[in-house]
């Protein structure tokens, strides 16, 4: 990217303007279905490109300024936001949202739960693919997308209640060097059947198909993957070994699949284990480590020797040893938290019914997240040197195609 390269610049690496474009087509040949049906509306005109990116602009606003209802911006309450207020009026911008599609109509052949994204979501993989490449080392994980705690403290137990609980659980393949979200996989509570979201948290196969997607693209990368105790197992370890992708995971007696691990490695010593002290069963690459930590944790790998050795460190208690790949497991997933930390309160608070639009809007924001790590990357960054809060700034300016160039403070 060249140094003069904007926040747009980098969105559009993930969004570009054909995936814009189809936007503005879908939505109006939904608006128009939709009047054909329940009758026509005199107060809608097709929606243009530069108005769909105004769209996508406030929207974008309400992952910067945490206000829970976008139509904040045109009030006279705190969220107020004059500055942009008046490129679209609220009236207009309320339409664009009533018809806003990405996929207006269901094909004969489509039979998925979540066809109305799914050309998005799989454009936005190809975006991902295509712009970065991943360290070698890499985790599983669902990204922190719960309410925002300040609204949940402060709204009633009316509007808790009115508010529906989500129908899709959202799983990520992440680079642990940088943050970067890789891949992205959506798995629907499509009801209370074997393929819910409730058997999703229950079943360790499930989760093993997870992750199977989320690394179907990782065959023969050499990646190692570091895994939490729902996707742990020994069968599914030895299946991504074939394809050459190694793992390191924690495993837990309640939440993992340990059939064919050794039980006399799942069951506490009865004597007293002093803190660094561990146990070791090997098959084949495969190693099963006992680690004792004021209490004792499992972790089975084939991307790390049990014999080598490595060190936590911790403030109170100074170094403790234990094998290799805990020190490598605890270091690659206490990045991921303070990335989660840093980037989750960025995502857009704009909280729509339908799950379509709930998972449009967190891959949104997923895309803006990557896109500012990539500009942190480039050497675009120590021209400008924006904060993630000044380059969604920016985002939302150019969107909204205002002509100040200054940064927010």
């Amino acid at each position: 990217m060249p140094l003069t390269a904007s926040a747009m610049d980098f969105f559009q690496l993930f969004v570009p303007d054909n995936v814009l474009k189809n936007m503005v087509v879908q939505t109006n040949m939904y608006a128009k279905k939709y009047q054909e049906r329940f009758g026509s509306d005199d107060a809608w005109i097709d929606v243009t490109l530069t108005e769909m990116k105004a769209f996508l602009g406030y929207m974008i606003s309400t992952s910067i300024h945490h206000c829970e209802s976008v139509l904040s911006i045109w009030s006279s309450g705190f969220y107020s936001n004059r500055s942009i207020a008046l490129i679209m009026t609220q009236s207009r911008f309320e339409k664009i949202l009533k018809y806003f599609h990405i996929v207006a109509f269901r094909s004969s052949q489509t039979t998925h739960g979540l066809y109305k994204i799914q050309p998005f979501l799989d454009s936005l993989q190809n975006g991902f693919d295509s712009a970065f490449r991943p360290s070698q080392t890499q985790v599983l994980h669902e990204p922190l997308i719960d309410e925002d705690p300040i609204f949940i403290a402060t709204c009633t137990e009316r509007e808790l209640r009115k508010r529906k609980k989500r129908k899709f659980s959202l799983w990520v393949r992440q680079c642990s060097s940088t943050g970067f979200i890789c891949q992205i996989y959506v798995h629907l509570k499509e009801g209370s059947g074997a393929d819910g979201l409730d058997a999703l948290k229950n079943k360790p196969q499930l989760h093993s198909m997870v992750a199977k997607s989320l690394c179907q693209n990782a065959s023969g990368k050499n990646y190692i993957i570091f895994t939490g105790p729902s996707i742990t197992s020994l069968n599914l370890f030895e299946e991504f070994e074939k394809q050459e992708i190694y793992c390191c995971g924690l495993l837990s007696a309640r939440k993992s699949d340990c059939t064919g691990l050794p039980p006399t490695m799942l069951n506490n010593p009865e004597t007293p284990q002093a803190r660094g002290q561990y146990r070791i069963k090997m098959k084949g690459n495969m190693s099963l480590i006992c680690w004792y930590n004021k209490g004792h944790f499992r972790f089975l790998t084939n991307a790390y020797s049990p014999v080598q050795q490595g060190v936590i460190i911790k403030r109170k208690s100074g170094e403790i040893p234990c094998p290799l790949a805990v020190e490598a497991f605890a270091a690659h997933l206490s990045y991921i938290c303070k990335y989660d930390d840093k980037y989750s309160k960025y995502f857009i608070s704009h909280k729509p019914n339908k799950t379509w639009q709930q998972v449009f809007w967190f891959a949104i924001s997923i895309a803006i997240n990557n896109a500012y790590i990539l500009y942190k990357m480039s050497e675009a960054y120590p021209v400008s040197r924006y904060s993630r809060a000044q380059f969604g700034e920016r985002l939302v300016r150019e969107l909204l195609g205002l002509e100040d160039t200054s940064p927010s403070h």
